[in-house]
């Protein structure tokens, strides 16, 4: 690992680790999403606390978590698999953030910022499969299974020579996700229609 792609994880990682629910939910004054609703501080937990505005801000804010570092690692020159270790280290930051506990979300927005620097086509066939199934099933979590299945696919189909790096994030999401797979088949998984517990 080059001293540059080290200080590129750390300034990702310090980035994901700001956990953006949790900041959001204490300016609305809402409940502690790690304390309430699923537990889980991300935009899916955040709108069903507070609603579309605050939840729609934890979505932008970790969104760019993913997008910033990738994008100034891409300009500065890093390779895709350096690029991919870049994303991984927001998308942890994210999930183990060590501000607050090292107890975050599932990390699906930032992995997706950390993608939408391939291309429009990769991220507009992400966002677009990830909205289908939520549409149609109303499972967050099942679209972002799904999404996380298929984006390695896309990254082959539009740039292959990012497929593996996109893949080894995908991997992360999912593993992420191994509780929700549990819960969907047996049938307690809450929608997105769901309200406040």
């Amino acid at each position: 690992m080059t001293p540059l792609l080290a200080f590129m994880c750390l300034i990702a990682y310090a980035l994901g680790s700001i956990s953006s629910a949790v900041l959001v939910c204490r300016l609305f004054s809402l409940p502690d999403p790690r304390l309430s609703g699923s537990g889980n501080p991300g935009a899916t937990n955040v709108l069903r606390l507070g609603g579309r505005g605050p939840a729609a801000l934890v979505l932008l804010f970790d969104v760019l978590k993913g997008t910033l570092p990738v994008w100034s690692g891409y300009f500065l020159g890093l390779s895709p698999l350096a690029l991919a270790a870049v994303g991984i280290a927001a998308t942890l930051g994210h999930i183990y953030p060590c501000f607050f506990g090292f107890k975050g979300g599932k990390g699906v927005a930032t992995a997706f910022g950390g993608v939408a620097p391939i291309g429009w086509d990769m991220t507009g066939a992400v966002l677009l499969t990830w909205l289908a199934v939520a549409v149609i099933t109303r499972y967050s979590s099942l679209a972002s299974i799904v999404t996380a299945l298929l984006a390695p696919v896309y990254a082959w189909w539009f740039k292959e020579q990012y497929a593996v790096s996109v893949t080894l994030l995908c991997a992360l999401i999912l593993y992420r996700h191994r509780d929700n797979v549990v819960r969907l088949w047996r049938g307690q998984e809450s929608k997105l229609t769901d309200k406040r517990r």
